[in-house]
């Protein structure tokens, strides 16, 4: 029996492997050989160019559970575009609706009926009676952040080690070998030492949350209810609802990023486990790899609400008053 300390039979059975995977994807080979013209690595985003073979995979088509590469292999689809598509690849109800607002417009910078429909069911859902709607999770996580740090005065963030929250740069932290906050490997480009914006605690650690906590700095603790990035590591018994109290003790905003673990269920691990946080993050998932939206619970509502203060000019026969930074539309008769 081999070892993976017999480094030359590995590099035997992976170059087999490379050569079959070469042998069923000329297709896919083709067309990486062409957008390594215009496109860095060959891909849209730099992460996709990470696979053990000489190139990825080309998909042509999705739906449901299953995809198909440009070559006509079928696969089984466990990533689910990283749960963007956890509810399976173009849904038709979902793929309908858009169709339909598609040829409505989707660009506006104005509201629309169906926003506080899926507002309210966002918040029959989860608990949380207000929310707003942005592009990606690591939006919503951007601007729940910011909330945070607006409302409480203070400037730092907790979260788990080893966490994911998208490409929030304050989440790009680990612990070192001496427990110390410190920039993730391969973490690019850092804006500032993680250490100056970011508190990492191990998970099921309520000691250390405490310890956080008792800093008098940190704004927000931003969490999974359950790891997703290094496996599935499960909360212990009283380790949320200890969160949840340790939080309201020390006026930390609660932030629970249900990306990931909205899998648990309609309104997640939010809603079937009663875990009551002052804010909560929805990915891509909620429309089919669309939108995502965050919650915020009324007290945080108000909070952020009363704290934005708007300068506002008279517009005198116009009746009451505008923002001073505000958009004009012209009727289309006006023009």
């Amino acid at each position: 029996m081999h070892s993976y300390a017999d480094r030359e039979k590995l590099a035997q059975l992976f170059a087999k492997e490379v050569a079959l995977f070469e042998s069923k994807h000329p297709k896919s080979a083709e067309l990486h050989s062409k957008a390594m013209g215009p496109l860095m690595g060959g891909v849209p985003m730099s992460w996709m160019a990470k696979w053990p073979g000489p190139h990825p995979v080309y998909v042509a088509v999705a739906k449901g559970s299953r995809f198909t590469d440009v070559d006509g292999i079928e696969y089984v689809d466990f990533c689910l575009g990283d749960t963007g598509a956890m509810v399976g690849h173009s849904p038709d109800a979902a793929i309908n609706a858009i169709a339909k607002q598609l040829t409505k417009g989707i660009t506006f910078m104005l509201p629309t009926e169906d926003a506080a429909v899926v507002g309210q069911t966002l918040s029959d859902r989860f608990g949380l009676p207000k929310w707003q709607f942005t592009l990606t999770a690591t939006d919503a996580n951007r601007h729940i952040l910011r909330y945070a740090r607006h409302v409480t005065g203070r400037s730092k963030v907790v979260v788990h080690d080893y966490c994911y929250h998208g490409t929030v740069d304050e989440t790009f932290a680990v612990l070192d070998d001496q427990g110390n906050t410190v920039s993730r490997e391969n973490n690019i480009g850092p804006q500032v030492d993680p250490a100056e914006t970011t508190i990492v605690v191990p998970f099921n650690d309520l000691d250390a949350a405490e310890k956080a906590f008792e800093t008098g700095e940190v704004a927000a603790m931003l969490i999974e209810p359950a790891m997703t990035n290094i496996g599935i590591v499960l909360p212990e018994p009283g380790y949320l609802e200890g969160l949840r109290a340790l939080c309201s003790k020390y006026d930390v905003i609660l932030i629970i990023d249900e990306t990931h673990t909205l899998s648990e269920g309609p309104g997640g691990m939010t809603a079937r486990r009663n875990l009551e946080p002052d804010a909560v993050v929805m990915g891509k998932t909620i429309g089919a790899g669309i939108p995502a939206a965050f919650g915020m619970s009324a007290e945080l509502t108000k909070r952020v609400q009363d704290s934005l203060h708007l300068e506002h000019i008279d517009v005198g026969g116009v009746g009451g008053t505008l923002p001073v930074t505000h958009y004009q539309w012209l009727p289309s008769e006006q023009l």
